[in-house]
């Protein structure tokens, strides 16, 4: 607590060092630079501009009230980066979610780290973190790739050193903007894993893509049945659904009785499959994260 309280206190004396006009650190070389480049500062956030080269243009409104609220209780955690702009004016390189979290529940200041850095970095910076963030869909991360490809002119190898992923990971997302733009806003809505994405990309023929979308939709077919499916057309191109040995094909009445009930509760269809051996399975279909955190909240209001 004592380090905390230690950071915290450094923090407000580099912001008025920042807040002198006589201190307007432009670069590394400016005096006291190397008081304020790789420290954490707490800046205010009306001095602090959004950036323009934000990969990122969708933010779950729910889930920045939970951040907010984990904030109220035990402050950013994680501080901001941000580039020097001019005098007291800041924009920001990464960390929107926490600096619209802060700005919710009404913070005045945040602690922040300060980089110099050109446009050129300050896009190659945000996009790598983008990449670097766990609720990417396929497509977004496929989409940053390629804007560091055209926009920043790297490599897929520099690539692998910036963002710790190796070449073959890089290319295998890549590979998924050839996908058909439906299948693809398929995958951002997450009808589609990625997975089923790279099965569907061995077919170069869009419109054979798309019947194969419909069929995956139609009799939601699992990864390994997709990848079947691509085989069985790469052979007798005919787009035609794996028959499924393990299910029985009548319902049982009881599950039949109870598909209804479940369908009504849960706001969707719900698929129920039973095999053989009675063994069975019940699959729950969810739309966004909205949507699963609403179903969420009825199976924990269940128990």
């Amino acid at each position: 607590m004592a380090k905390a309280t230690k950071k915290q206190a450094l923090g407000r004396g580099l912001s008025a060092l920042l807040k002198d006009p006589s201190n307007d650190i432009q670069s590394v070389q400016d005096k006291n630079a190397d008081k304020v480049i790789g420290n954490i500062v707490e800046l205010e956030l009306e001095s602090i501009d959004m950036n323009p080269f934000q990969p990122r243009t969708n933010f779950n409104e729910e889930s920045l009230r939970e951040l907010a609220s984990s904030i109220k209780e035990l402050g950013v955690i994680q501080p901001i980066t941000v580039r020097k702009l001019g005098f007291d004016k800041y924009q920001l390189v990464s960390g929107e979610r926490r600096y619209r979290a802060s700005s919710l529940i009404g913070l005045e200041t945040i602690p922040a780290y300060i980089r110099i850095a050109n446009d050129q970095e300050s896009l190659e910076m945000a996009l790598v973190e983008n990449i670097q963030r766990q609720d990417l869909d396929p497509i977004e991360i496929a989409l940053s790739y390629q804007r560091l490809i055209d926009e920043i002119n790297l490599t897929q190898e520099q690539m692998s050193d910036r963002v710790g992923k190796k070449r073959s990971t890089i290319a295998n997302y890549l590979r998924l903007l050839k996908l058909d733009p439906i299948v693809q806003t398929g995958m951002r809505d997450g009808f589609l894993s990625m997975g089923h994405g790279r099965a569907i990309i061995n077919i170069e023929d869009q419109p054979t893509q798309l019947a194969i979308y419909e069929k995956i939709l139609a009799n939601k077919l699992s990864v390994r049945e997709t990848e079947a499916l691509v085989k069985n057309y790469n052979t007798t191109k005919e787009v035609k659904v794996p028959k499924r040995a393990t299910e029985t094909e009548e319902l049982p009445k009881y599950v039949k009785k109870g598909i209804t009930a479940f369908s009504e509760y849960f706001g969707h269809k719900i698929d129920v499959k039973v095999s053989t051996n009675g063994k069975g399975k019940i699959t729950i279909p969810f739309h966004s994260e909205e949507d699963f955190n609403r179903i969420k909240k009825l199976v924990q209001g269940a128990e």
